[in-house]
């Protein structure tokens, strides 16, 4: 599935040096499937070291991972709802996006000037968060106004556009995001708001931006500030360096990257962290398929089935779908190759209702 998230902030909390890191790090990606890369769009693989282990045992002329697709949102300020900085010409974007990585600006330097004249996380989480709440609730209205007069005509869908846009709309007058209506809702009302795709309905990601002097930001209070609001409203969050970010960018070699984070006592990059965090913030897992020509990741929500697992690959697959021949990555490890698993009778032949687990590999069988 095409996986994409969009990042905001204020100006001065470091997105842009975020986005140019995601952007060099994409830029390596020679494996990435897009044929092309717009500007204000950045890639991040998603690290899985199981990618590797199957390739040990299946040789292969490439490996692909999964990778989440990074949109730069500009314009976002306060009063843009209003028109300010860019207005609403960042709305197109942000409304196509899957989540949203908020950037939230938590170390102190006097040579960045913040935008409002100091550093106060939760005041620059409420500054985007009211600016979002604004833009929905000028298209919610728009759109209630639209769907009213065929309501009242007892039109099902206008009827329906109006049971899921009312509370909505009493949510965001309230200055509460629309999916705190949303899931109070049930059944088609439910199907329904989700489907209008309001930007306050999408999960948030808060990207806690930390001095390079401790990229982990333990001590850090704006860290524990953003902490404890995430705890009290939902989402999640992620504590990186964007300082630490554009220098491993700058580096020749995964060798090289891998000894500047050990200096630095990190296990693995900021940007690796939120790629895993994104992940997880969608529900979502892997499958894989493995061959002599690639080694693949395939993105899933968890409980997906066999059939809408096959149609990520291609939808003939999905249409004609009979079969999926499956293993674990135990197995592998333990037989040593397909032929192997399959002479020891541990390769499961799934059907149409097989809920695909995260780490299967998959051959699926299709007739069109």
């Amino acid at each position: 599935m095409g996986l994409s998230a969009g990042i905001v902030g204020l100006p001065n909390v470091g997105k842009s040096t975020i986005f140019n890191a995601l952007s060099a790090a994409g830029a390596e990606s020679a494996n990435y499937p897009f044929c092309t890369i717009e500007p204000n769009t950045g890639i991040v693989t998603v690290p899985d070291e199981r990618l590797a282990i199957i390739e040990s045992y299946i040789p292969t002329k490439v490996v692909i991972p999964a990778v989440i697709e990074i949109l730069d949102i500009a314009g976002l300020v306060k009063g843009a709802s209003q028109g300010e900085g860019l207005g609403n010409q960042f709305l197109g974007h942000i409304r196509q996006v899957d989540a949203i990585l908020h950037v939230v600006r938590a170390f102190e330097n006097e040579d960045v000037v913040h935008v409002s004249g100091s550093v106060d996380p939760l005041r620059d989480i409420e500054v985007i968060n009211l600016e979002l709440i604004l833009a929905d609730l000028e298209s919610a209205t728009r759109q209630l106004d639209k769907n009213a007069r065929a309501a009242k005509a007892k039109d099902p869908d206008a009827m329906r556009r109006v049971a899921a846009l009312e509370p909505i709309i009493a949510a965001l007058e309230a200055e509460q995001p629309a999916r705190r209506a949303i899931l109070e809702m049930e059944g088609a009302t439910r199907q329904m708001a989700e489907s209008l795709g309001f930007i306050t309905s999408k999960p948030v990601l808060y990207v806690a931006n930390v001095d390079e002097d401790n990229p982990t930001g333990e001590g850090n209070p704006y860290v524990a500030q953003i902490d404890d609001w995430v705890a009290q409203h939902g989402g999640r969050m992620v504590v990186l360096s964007g300082a630490i970010e554009a220098e491993i960018a700058t580096l020749d070699n995964d060798e090289e990257r891998a000894l500047f984070l050990q200096d630095l006592g990190l296990d693995e990059s900021g940007l690796a962290k939120l790629a895993r965090a994104t992940y997880q913030l969608l529900g979502l897992h892997s499958f894989f398929t493995a061959g002599p020509k690639e080694v693949r990741a395939w993105t899933i929500p968890h409980g997906a089935k066999a059939p809408q697992a096959a149609g990520e690959i291609h939808t003939d697959f999905e249409r004609g779908f009979i079969r999926a021949e499956t293993y674990s990555l135990a197995d592998l490890e333990q037989y040593g190759s397909e032929a192997a698993i399959r002479s020891a009778g541990k390769m499961r032949s799934e059907g149409r209702d097989y809920v695909v687990q995260d780490g299967d590999i998959i051959k699926f069988l299709f007739n069109v």
